[in-house]
């Protein structure tokens, strides 16, 4: 198949009327043909393991209700994880939860190398671009949210846990996030969880948001909440409100200390 058939990210939403980016590395089960299907049973490859069930939809209802512009992945993490760097083991992974992946089992450096190229690098220059663009139209730095999903059961241990704020070395967003949160007292929500900073998911929050001293948050959402468009649409204007408070709190206090 020709790589030119199919593509590694979509961008929409519009430009300049939200502070926020919007981000969802995981929003696509799409395996191109010429990866094989990776070896995969039916059932990885429509699983979790093989990209963020409901996290598209709800990134898609934010990004409309926020007027925020999205980047999406258009290709499952099984055939590269964008939010991985390439030296991560995770990035092109044998084993996915309970899936095998016989398609990435000793795989070259060169293939390693190549998948990067095509998924990885125009993905990340794309949240690049759109960050830029942002902050052009905005006159001022852009606020990064990355949108994922999380299994009710990992590894056969249930999880107790409606939603997670995630941040790798800036805490403000994601703390004001929680407290949003706390306060509207709907679902169980945590900071750094189900995931943390030492489980290799800040890829993406790190790249774009801390090195660029940008404020960032990676928001989890247990994905049987979020299983139907109905669903996604409900907590997506959740969160909806959640962000609008917490950007507000941190831009205050960002004022107060200027």
């Amino acid at each position: 198949m020709d790589t030119d058939d199919w593509i590694a990210v979509d961008v929409t939403g519009p430009i300049g009327q939200s502070p926020i980016v919007l981000v969802c590395e995981h929003a696509s089960a799409f395996i191109p043909e010429e990866f094989g299907g990776l070896g995969l049973t039916r059932d990885a490859a429509s699983s979790h393991a093989a990209w963020d069930i409901g996290a598209l939809d709800v990134a898609k209802f934010l990004s409309s209700g926020l007027g925020a512009p999205l980047v999406a992945g258009r290709v499952s993490r099984l055939v590269y994880d964008c939010n991985r760097p390439l030296e991560s083991a995770g990035a092109i992974p044998a084993k996915s939860e309970i899936y095998d992946v016989p398609g990435n089992v000793g795989l070259s450096n060169e293939e390693r190398q190549r998948r990067y190229d095509l998924i990885h690098q125009p993905f990340h220059a794309a949240v690049a671009n759109i960050l830029f663009a942002q902050e052009q139209a905005m006159a001022r730095p852009p606020i990064l949210v990355t949108v994922h999903s999380f299994t009710p059961v990992y590894n056969g241990v249930r999880r107790d846990l409606d939603i997670g704020y995630l941040f790798d070395s800036r805490p403000a967003l994601a703390e004001s996030a929680l407290t949003a949160e706390q306060g509207a007292g709907q679902f169980k929500a945590a900071l750094n969880e189900p995931y943390a900073p030492k489980d290799g998911v800040t890829h993406t929050l790190v790249l774009h948001g801390d090195s660029q001293g940008r404020e960032n948050v990676m928001i989890e959402v247990r994905n049987d909440l979020i299983d139907t468009s109905k669903n996604a649409a409900s907590v997506a204007a959740h969160l909806q409100e959640v962000l609008t408070k917490a950007v507000a709190q941190i831009t205050e206090t960002e004022g107060q200390a200027g």
